[in-house]
């Protein structure tokens, strides 16, 4: 089944969005970047956005975690 690129992007960013709040962290600007999607072929985008200090402190402690 072949969904729409901005679908699965879409898709993603949920299941990034959930697992970061399992992990206590919520970035509040996470979406797709329409404009990357809006191109005849398009590339979709995640737009992570601007988070504060706190939350860059614990993505990092999460990611370090993860990659041991």
């Amino acid at each position: 089944m072949t969904t729409e690129p901005h679908t699965e992007a879409q898709v993603a960013c949920d299941e990034l969005a959930a697992a970061l709040r399992q992990a206590g962290i919520v970035l509040p600007s996470l979406g797709v970047d329409p404009v990357s999607c809006a191109r005849p072929y398009p590339r979709p985008l995640v737009e992570l956005g601007r988070c504060n200090l706190e939350t860059v402190r614990r993505l990092t402690a999460v990611v370090a975690r993860a990659a041991r």
